[in-house]
């Protein structure tokens, strides 16, 4: 971090439930013995019913208030309250850091996006724009359930089922749980005291996920102190992500994760230069909801050869949704306005017929067989006389039966960070690393 950025540093803690959030407040509780340090909890379990209660500590002192939220969504209460408040305390001398625990509705991701882009306004004598201006992310840290934690990953339980969120909210806990550990700076692994091959099979699996990421393991939330979680933070990598979100065109592979099996757990690729038949390839997705804890990555459909497609699972939940057009299909200001080294990349892969356009998937498996994944997935591509039809006549392929023809959109307001929805099934939904992220 650059040592003349004066912004005050926010630390982030993630955890999904159970004894995870029971780390998160002894975490956070940790690092108040720092002087200074101020944390905010939001408790989220009544948003349904439009309150939340929100508390504020520092030292000694407590401050709880209950916040009345007339839309009764996660996004409003980014927007009306935390935001807000994050600017307030940074504008304070006193404020050396702010702890953020989140509650498990609560997905670091979307806080931290909101953080950077949120315009946030009326606030006494700051002229308004996003809290980013104020603040900056020192690390985000994820509690997880060792014990546990693998089976909520690989799962298909909803929030709501779980009694995690309201029962409109269709974030399945796997989402959740995938989410909040890929997005780590440094994750904290509670009670280990179980199968010992099960915790190595565990330990794979984060080693492929974030495999720039330290991890301690402890006992139990009561044994996390002060000094090991301030080490813990001081070992996160200069270049770790620290907050930011990356789009759908940033590298699918990110630090260097082991490419071997070990334990059962593979990190696998699969990428191909011709596209996938819309019909074909919504069957062939069964075989990513068993045995797989997460796949991610760009695709290229027959039926939409102008937008690029964003998938992204988690346990037994899919989404599928748009990601802007590939630059083959982009007019000349566009060219122009896209990012520097998306261009580069694709200058070095570029088709004579089809350009940048190509499919490019990782799946992280723990119990399956990659070659069948792989085997379904290639039998899912365009045939040679289909490919040829696509070049001959692209209005008949246009005609084809196309299950993920029509994105799905969100009820709040476009640009708002939200918890998207994942689909139980092969359905759509917006990816959140559509475009504009």
């Amino acid at each position: 971090m650059i040592e003349s950025d004066r912004r005050t540093p926010v630390v982030v803690i993630a955890g999904s439930s159970g004894h995870a959030t029971a780390g998160v407040d002894r975490a956070a509780e940790a690092l108040r013995a720092t002087p200074g340090t101020v944390t905010i909890r939001h408790d989220l379990s009544g948003l349904s019913e439009g309150i939340v209660h929100r508390t504020v500590r520092i030292g000694e002192h407590e401050t709880s208030a209950v916040l009345e939220l007339a839309h009764g969504c996660v996004s409003c209460t980014l927007r009306m309250d935390l935001l807000p408040l994050l600017c307030t305390l940074a504008a304070r001398d006193s404020v050396y850091r702010i702890v953020l625990a989140l509650d498990p509705a609560f997905e670091a991701e979307a806080v931290c996006q909101a953080i950077g882009n949120v315009v946030v306004s009326g606030v006494v004598g700051r002229v308004d724009g996003p809290a980013a201006r104020d603040v900056r992310i020192e690390a985000v840290l994820t509690c997880l359930e060792s014990e546990d934690w693998l089976a909520d990953a690989t799962g298909d339980e909803t929030l709501a089922e779980r009694g995690l969120a309201a029962a409109d909210d269709d974030r399945t806990v796997a989402q959740l749980a995938v989410g909040q550990v890929d997005f780590a700076d440094a994750v904290v692994a509670l009670g280990h005291q179980g199968d010992p091959l099960e915790r190595m099979r565990l330990g794979a699996v984060l080693a492929r996920l974030v495999p720039d990421a330290p991890v301690t393991w402890v006992a139990d939330h009561d044994s996390l102190g002060s000094d090991e979680i301030e080490a813990l933070i001081a070992q996160i990598p200069a270049d770790s992500r620290r907050g930011r979100v990356f789009d759908a065109h940033a590298p699918l592979l990110r630090g260097q994760p082991p490419l071997g099996s070990d334990h059962g757990v593979t990190l696998m690729e699969f990428a191909a230069s011709r596209p996938f038949h819309p019909v074909r390839l919504h069957e062939a997705l069964d075989v990513l909801f068993d045995g797989v804890v997460t796949a991610r990555g760009r695709m290229w459909l027959a039926t939409q050869p102008d937008e690029v497609v964003w998938l992204e699972s988690a346990g037994g939940g899919l989404r599928v949704g748009g990601a802007g057009p590939w630059l083959a299909a982009m007019s000349q200001a566009e060219l122009e306005s896209a990012d520097p080294t998306r261009r580069a990349m694709a200058a070095l892969r570029w088709d004579d017929r089809f350009g940048d356009r190509d499919i490019s998937l990782v799946i992280l498996v723990h119990d399956a067989d990659p070659a069948e994944i792989r085997q379904a997935l290639h039998w899912a591509l365009v045939e040679d006389g289909e490919l040829r039809l696509m070049e001959r006549a692209p209005e008949l392929v246009a005609q084809w039966e196309d299950p993920f023809g029509e994105w799905h959109t969100d009820p709040c307001e476009a640009g708002e960070p939200t918890g998207l929805p994942v689909e139980g099934s092969a359905g759509q939904s917006k990816s959140p690393r559509g475009e504009g992220k």
